[in-house]
């Protein structure tokens, strides 16, 4: 099954200033969540994103939060958006496919991921924009995710599934400002 840019919502867990320090890699993390934000605002694909306690762990990394409507953050303090209630006031939560990011991975990516499968949505999870404080655990979260079902993907399969094709204007603007 393909990624389709109409049928899908970019959904950004927990990238928080707080937590970003701790992150094993964060600063890859955050460029390539950054990096997938800006192609979905390109390609008119929604985006949303999650908090986690901002009391406690910060607002949602500036750079990040630039890009994503306010009305489109919400907060939450289940580890998973899911049980959280959280989601369904995303204008477009209702959107078939979420590709997932943020972090995380071994606990609150992991655990709304789960919870979307058993909503019955079909759940992407972007590997190299996902991360845990230690490198173990995002390969063991990213191990269980795909026993568990989602679909493990990179960022450049989510733009060229976005795409769907070359040889058109948009597809050479990407190629030229996201994938060169």
């Amino acid at each position: 099954m393909l990624i389709d840019a109409h049928r899908s919502l970019l959904l950004l867990i927990d990238l928080q200033e707080r937590l970003a320090p701790a992150i094993d890699q964060m600063e890859q993390v955050a460029q390539h969540n950054l990096w997938l934000l800006r192609l979905a605002q390109r390609l008119s694909v929604p985006v949303a994103a999650t908090v986690q306690y901002p009391a406690g762990l910060g607002a949602m990394l500036p750079e990040l939060a630039a890009h994503v409507a306010p009305c489109n953050i919400v907060e939450k303090i289940h580890f998973s958006a899911v049980a959280d209630g959280c989601l369904p006031q995303l204008a477009d939560f209702s959107r078939p496919q979420i590709i997932l990011t943020g972090t995380e991975a071994h606990v609150c990516v992991l655990q709304t991921a789960l919870d979307l499968l058993s909503a019955g949505k079909e759940v992407f999870v972007v590997a190299d924009a996902v991360g845990s404080r230690r490198a173990e655990n995002r390969l063991l979260a990213l191990e269980r995710l795909r026993q568990e079902g989602c679909r493990i993907v990179s960022r450049e399969m989510v733009a060229y599934e976005w795409l769907h094709r070359a040889g058109t204007e948009l597809f050479r603007e990407i190629n030229r400002t996201f994938l060169r």
